[in-house]
């Protein structure tokens, strides 16, 4: 009976999450429902998976609405009709126009009209809803004439007068009004709840046929989908024969030249994947895959294939990853198995700037109706729940800004406050708003409107209403298109290599890069600033702790890093194994054997695998089912028990003791749900290792890429001081040198004009493109001539001495270029300023400082260029101590005067503490360590240089200072405001740090992580 039932899907409407809906009709009693919801398909396959549970018939469709109008309901018949609701809605979404009035011409699908937009004539397939409340107007003979078209449309929308509340907090949310602007219009009817079937059929009993309609429209409604079969676009070539038979070819080519002709190990590898491949109809994935790889390679552009894709041979031989599984032991069953039954899918990163073009071949090749993004629910978050819901109950800012920032504990205890806590809680979790998944896509073999109406976002590529968690479900296997800047800095540092040296950097061949001897040298010393994955201060730090000094190491301090490792206690036992091997016993040999290379430790995902197959018997497929069941991806607690007693009963057959299988199971079941895949750790150690080889080898045209693509763990200003380390002369930007990015001549990195953050981008464009076409500038005057710009632009641009070359002072040029601008106006802007050679005026000649100028490139580039930071301090003190001989002060204290460069918030069980990263005056990296108590007195006080005290700990070769007391230091007077007093040590407040939180528990200590270092004989 019930035939329009809204979610939360219905978004900022319905408020009813989708299971408990379900949940509730069967205990009303209802064995047929449809669910409706506003202008989207989102929850369909979620929701007959959910009926199929409670018995319940599940009807799909959707209720068409114009802003809150409804016009009306659509049910499909079959799949067909999902199909036709999803084309018209898609067209409305595309064309950003209001949906008709008026239903098209459905062929599968049936309509009913609510009763305020009933038209004249109705098709065969199309009825007029009436609710209970309606049925006093079939008195009238115009209805009453109708009623044999007519069905039951009682909404569903919410259940509680709570929830009813909630739904108009909901509505002024999406109108953006404060509640008491919503009128009945704009809301849902009170009546909108469900009720037991038998109490609804009762309100129809004077109009059987209405109920009976009802029935018919239920009965000829058979929406059923196939969750097991495959939906991806099936074959590359024609078939499936010709997909194997081309993989086939192409695998093999590719294995002569990875690994040459006959290397046994490689043919067998080879030979199992595709037997696993075919039987699982997985050829025209990988087809696909090779195929945007292929294309990427033709345009000269840089990819990385990660992810547990990387544990294929094949893929290693199809250039999708350059990770060698048979050198790091990937075990294929990790990406690909018999048993796995949900798909996996590669995760290929590109540019930052070259993803969009991938993206629009894939979009042109594989046909706009067959490919779109993921999408992705966002939720109520706590800040915005709580200034959304604040600013419904009329809240001002001030408020609402407190409430946002502040956790509830401290909030106010009055009565508006109290009512924004209580509905802002029940909108937890709810979707708010639809996004496109971050590189999902899915190709389909059926127009991919069979399964989802589709939606244009600003980025501009079209996204299905469902996430990729659905997808999976449904039968897609996506393909994870992403970006990161740092490929951007590989890519473009050896363009410029190119460019600046005339040398062409195979950075593809990951042989030069890999284990290189210079490489290893800078690794173990962590001097790894602007090289991707191992450029953070904890990564730095981890690096030294283990000398880190080759591959291996590198892939597992890429995993040991990660949070959930180091919070099983695995990062920290791993650190005392590998500097003492000789103070542990593997406890059982097969850790000797398999994990040997980890020091017994499981350090990867794929670990769980080899310690169910080699110390519990499971075949290797069965290792990645336990493995998936421990890390909660969808299994029930029924399917890990189940799980849990197949690998106790098969460790008893091979004959070991309880206590001990009882132990290894304690291990995987700390770790296996944190876990890290070794082939994507061996993924990022591979583009470490390229970023570090560039670094190394050619590090001014490195750090130039590094700053030109804004990525990385620190700001601008920390890449141009390690280029400056490097050996570069830093320049200002220069308007004849300098581009729209820094570029780089010989050891001389300009600046570029995009770290001017009072010039607006397209002035800096023109700059450029006007000198490119007709010469460099000679004056100031020419550059006006020649430049539409306005006084503040030229004002930034001499301020930050881009017109040193004249040879005049800023000042001078100051006088020159407002006598100029005087009378500008814009709209003359294309009109020749100076129609004959300026007067020469004799100018006076101001003296100024350098350190003026240091202050100008404060307040314009956020940094000083001209000198270091440490030359504007009234103090010539320096620290008794530099970072380069910390190492050899052990347990000694210390004072040290450094510039801030970066604060990382840590949670410890001694309260919130910070580690500090700094530089002393001779340009050298160091970090400190700030506990609570010495925060509490001497806390952070922004940017800048500090005085530091504090005692020296050197943790497995890596120095850090505890500090124990700490000083900002004061800048010089800023002399351009000499007679400004308040103004004159204001620019020091411009100097920025990076700062980061953490949210997460406390890491153990070791007394709590209880890994063994002896033998267990039972």
């Amino acid at each position: 009976m019930y035939l329009n039932c809204h979610s939360f899907h219905s978004l900022r409407y319905g408020t009813i999450p989708l299971q408990e809906l379900v949940e509730q009709a069967a205990q009303f009693g209802v064995t047929e429902m449809a669910l409706t919801d506003i202008n989207t398909v989102t929850g369909i396959y979620d929701f007959i998976k959910a009926c199929e549970v409670f018995n319940i018939k599940p009807l799909v469709g959707i209720d068409f609405r114009n802003s809150c109008k409804q016009l009306y309901v659509g049910l499909a018949k079959n799949s067909d009709g999902i199909a036709e609701m999803n084309r018209l809605l898609t067209r409305h979404n595309f064309e950003d126009k209001m949906l008709p009035n008026q239903a098209p011409d459905f062929e599968n699908t049936f309509i009913i009209y609510p009763f305020d937009n009933v038209p004249k004539q109705l098709q065969e397939n199309e009825y007029i809803g009436i609710t209970a409340e309606q049925l006093s107007k079939l008195y009238n003979p115009t209805w009453k004439n109708r009623i044999n078209k007519m069905v039951v449309l009682q909404s569903i929308t919410y259940r509680t007068k709570e929830e009813f509340n909630l739904h108009k907090i909901l509505r002024a949310i999406d109108l953006n009004i404060i509640g008491t602007k919503l009128t009945e219009a704009n809301h849902c009817k009170i009546s909108e709840v469900m009720l037991p079937v038998e109490n609804l059929v009762s309100k129809f009993r004077d109009y059987p046929v209405i109920v009976e309609n009802t029935k018919k429209i239920i009965a000829q409604c058979n929406f059923q989908y196939d969750f097991s079969t495959p939906k991806n676009k099936k074959h590359y070539t024609a078939n499936k024969q010709d997909d194997i038979k081309l993989l086939t070819r192409l695998a093999h080519e590719g294995m002569i030249r990875r690994y040459g002709h006959n290397h046994e190990e490689a043919i067998k590898r080879v030979e199992k994947e595709l037997k696993v491949i075919d039987e699982l109809e997985f050829s025209g994935y990988f087809l696909i895959t090779w195929d945007i790889v292929q294309y990427s390679i033709s345009q000269g552009f840089l990819h990385i294939g990660r992810g547990s894709g990387a544990n294929s041979i094949i893929a290693y031989c199809l250039n999708i990853t350059d990770i060698c599984p048979l050198e790091l032991d990937l075990y294929f069953e990790r990406f690909l198995n018999l048993n796995r039954k949900t798909p996996p899918d590669f995760d290929i990163d590109w540019s930052w700037r070259e993803r969009d073009i991938i993206l629009q071949y894939i979009f042109d090749k594989y046909g706009a109706d067959h490919v779109a993004f993921c999408g992705t629910n966002v939720e109520f978050k706590y800040r915005s729940i709580f200034r959304e819901v604040g600013k419904v109950f009329g809240l001002p800012k001030e408020e609402l800004d407190e409430l946002a920032k502040n956790p509830m504990k401290q909030h106010q205890k009055n009565k508006v406050v109290k009512m924004v806590q209580r509905y802002g809680i029940m909108l937890e979790k709810y979707p708010n708003q639809r996004s496109m998944h971050s590189c999902g896509i899915i190709i389909s073999e059926k127009p991919i409107t069979n399964y989802s109406a589709l939606e244009m976002p600003p980025k501009g590529f079209p996204i299905v209403q469902f996430d990729m968690h659905v997808a999976e479900e449904i039968g897609f296997d996506k393909f994870d298109i992403l970006s990161q800047r740092g490929i951007g800095h590989i890519d473009d540092a050896v363009k410029l290599i190119r460019k600046n040296w005339n040398l062409e950097v195979n950075i593809r061949d990951t042989s030069i890069s890999k284990d290189e001897v210079k490489c290893n040298e800078f690794l173990s010393r962590g001097k790894t600033i602007g090289c991707f994955y191992i450029e953070s201060p904890a990564m730095r730090g981890l690096l030294r702790r283990l000398n880190c000094d080759n591959y291996k190491v590198l892939v597992a301090a890429s995993s040991i890093i990660r949070p959930g490792v180091a919070q099983s206690g695995m990062m920290k036992e791993y650190i005392f194994r590998h500097n003492h091997p000789d103070r542990f016993e593997y406890f059982h040999e097969v850790f000797r054997k398999q994990l040997g290379e980890t020091y017994g430790i499981m350090v990867y995902q794929e670990d769980v695998i080899k310690i169910a197959l080699h110390y519990g018997g499971l075949p290797a497929a069965d290792g990645d089912i336990l493995r998936r069941a421990m890390s909660g991806k969808g299994r029930s607690k029924e399917a890990l028990q189940k799980v849990k007693d197949n690998f106790f009963a098969s460790c008893k057959k091979q004959g070991h003791p309880l206590q001990l299988s009882q132990e290894i199971y304690r291990q995987i079941e700390s770790f296996a749900g944190y876990s890290f895949c070794k082939a994507h750790s061996a993924s990022y150690a591979v583009e470490s290792y390229q970023s570090l080889y560039l670094k190394v080898h050619y590090p001014i045209e490195f750090m130039t890429a590094v700053i030109n693509n804004f990525g990385g763990f620190y700001r601008t200003e920390v890449y141009v001081h390690e280029a400056r380390m490097s050996g570069a002369k830093i320049h200002n930007p220069c308007i004849n040198k300098s581009d729209v990015q820094t570029n780089v001549y010989g050891r001389n990195i300009y600046l570029g004009f995009q770290h001017l953050k009072s010039l607006q981008f397209h002035t800096a464009e023109l700059i450029v493109s006007e000198r490119d076409e007709n010469g460099p500038y000679r004056s100031l005057e020419d550059f006006i001539n020649r430049v539409p710009i306005g006084i503040e632009s030229i004002q930034t641009l001499i301020f930050i001495g881009a017109f040193r070359f004249t040879g005049k002072t800023k000042n001078q040029l100051l006088i020159i270029a407002r006598l100029i601008l005087i009378n500008f106006k814009p709209e003359n802007g294309n009109l020749k300023l100076l129609q004959e050679p300026v007067k020469e005026y004799i100018l006076p000649v101001l003296e100024r400082s350098v350190f003026e100028d240091a202050f100008d490139e404060i307040e314009l580039l956020d940094f000083p260029v001209s000198v270091t930071p440490f030359n504007l301090l009234q103090t010539s003190f320096r620290g008794d101590v530099m970072a380069k001989d910390l190492v050899s002060h052990h347990k000694k204290t210390v004072r040290m005067l450094a510039y801030l460069i970066s604060r990382k918030h840590v949670p410890t069980k001694r309260g919130d503490m910070y580690f500090g990263t700094w530089i002393d005056a001779q340009g050298e990296f160091f970090d400190t360590a700030h506990f609570a108590d010495s925060l509490q007195e001497y806390p952070f006080k922004g940017g800048g240089c500090y005085l530091l005290l504090g005692q020296v700990e050197v943790d497995y070769h890596f120095p850090t200072i505890t500090i124990s007391k700490m000083a900002k230091m004061p800048f010089i007077a800023d002399s351009r405001y000499a007679a400004t007093d308040e103004k004159r040590f204001q620019t020091q407040q411009k100097i920025r740090e990076d700062v980061s939180m953490t949210h997460r528990a406390p890491y153990p200590q070791e007394h709590e992580y209880h890994m063994p270092r002896h033998r267990m004989t039972q």
